[in-house]
């Protein structure tokens, strides 16, 4: 029997828990899979095991605060010893793009701070080139037309702002968000470093070289690993 989007999801969540030992301070990803994660981990917390969370969106520290997580703020930690996070896509050298939650720029904070960043996602998510996915990039509102137009001419290719019930996505620090429709992205560090030059840019959804394992769920129930 074949398992829906959701149970793939909810298994890889329970899967990544086992990740997780006494005491660590852990960095919680944002996202449909990290929310099974997180739910997961809460019932574990429940029985008296302990650790420290740091959140990377305002949606999944609202989640954590509901289930008791004992959290604190990035700027209260020296370093991560693990975070769980997932992807919008990711390929076999461990490579992402991230930010369709539009919440790029903490997760990737969180994840340079941590140890070891740990990517849960379900097959679908796992891909031999990346750029199908349009790739977000957070810019600041003004002169964020300006932002569109070097994109544009730089790269030929279409990019849009993002929008939600007809208003402009608003990220947790106040950015907006230029998904950019590459369809394909030979060499993402290249990409990442060249995106960064431009004035305006805050951050690129480009994770280069920052996961060290992914655990991708298969629609049969199974897993398949990936690591550096």
């Amino acid at each position: 029997m074949m398992l829906s989007p959701n149970e793939i999801k909810q298994k890889v969540g329970l899967e990544a828990v086992n990740l997780v030992q006494e005491n660590m301070i852990v960095g919680l990803g944002s996202g449909s899979t990290v929310f099974y994660f997180i739910t997961a981990l809460a019932e574990k917390i429940k029985t008296g095991f302990k650790c420290t969370a740091v959140p990377t969106s305002e949606q999944t520290r609202l989640l954590a605060e509901k289930n008791g997580f004992n959290l604190v703020t990035l700027n209260e930690v020296g370093f991560i010893d693990l975070t769980i996070d997932g992807a919008d896509e990711i390929d076999h050298q461990l490579q992402l793009i991230k930010g369709g939650g539009a919440a790029l720029l903490q997760e990737k904070m969180v994840a340079a701070t941590s140890k070891k960043l740990v990517i849960i996602a379900d097959h679908t998510k796992l891909v031999s080139k990346l750029g199908h996915f349009p790739l977000p990039i957070e810019v600041i509102p003004y002169g964020w037309k300006q932002v569109q137009q070097k994109i544009r001419e730089i790269y030929k290719i279409e990019t849009q702002i993002r929008t939600k019930n007809n208003d402009l996505t608003v990220t947790d620090h106040g950015h907006y968000i230029l998904d950019c429709y590459f369809n394909e992205i030979q060499n993402p560090a290249v990409l990442n470093t060249d995106l960064h030059a431009i004035p305006g840019v805050v951050e690129t959804g480009l994770f280069v070289n920052m996961a060290s394992e992914a655990i991708i769920g298969i629609a049969d129930g199974s897993f398949q690993y990936l690591s550096k």
